[in-house]
């Protein structure tokens, strides 16, 4: 995480993407990332959860539901409306990719749900796009990333609540009426 902060500040594009080391999404899948920023939206992340998304070939089916539980819990607590926060594939316009990276605190496996909190409570608007997804078998993440997963989701929510991040007053007000 600490790296994907460093290189989305150091980036000087009009967009900014990162995108797993292992390839899951392949570059080719920003093509259905782009229109997004042509209807505005300031940041763009691929989603394996909405329609037009495919996974070839798919998790193994504990891993897919452990993915849904997890996600159900960051929808809960941070992202209501966000149906795929771990994708390793997301898209920044440099005005967002400035706001959020600036504040953003973590440095671990959660990084991109303190992100997309960010943005969510800066009001900064958010669009899933379908991609194509492939699960690659060397790839392997513990099961303990789960329960970070879970206590990370906290911190940013108690971070949140506390002002811990430097939002403006208007932007910390409204996202604590959203979340």
């Amino acid at each position: 995480g600490g790296v994907v902060r460093q290189g989305m500040l150091l980036a000087k594009g009009k967009i900014r993407l990162f995108t797993d080391a292992d390839n899951s999404t392949t570059i080719d899948q920003f093509d259905k990332m782009a229109p997004g920023f042509r209807e505005g939206f300031d940041i763009v992340i691929g989603s394996r959860a909405v329609k037009g998304s495919k996974l070839d070939p798919p998790q193994p089916f504990l891993r897919r539901m452990a993915g849904k539980g997890l996600n159900l819990i960051a929808q809960i607590i941070l992202l209501p409306g966000i149906w795929d926060t771990q994708c390793g594939f997301k898209a920044f316009s440099d005005a967002a990719a400035e706001k959020v990276f600036s504040l953003s605190k973590m440095s671990g496996w959660s990084f991109d749900l303190e992100v997309l909190s960010l943005a969510k409570a800066m009001g900064l608007k958010i669009k899933e796009a379908p991609v194509i997804w492939s699960n690659k078998s060397f790839s392997h993440v513990p099961f303990s990333a789960g329960l970070q997963f879970v206590a990370d989701c906290l911190r940013i929510r108690w971070r949140l609540w506390r002002g811990v991040y430097p939002l403006s007053a208007n932007n910390e007000s409204a996202a604590n009426k959203r979340i």
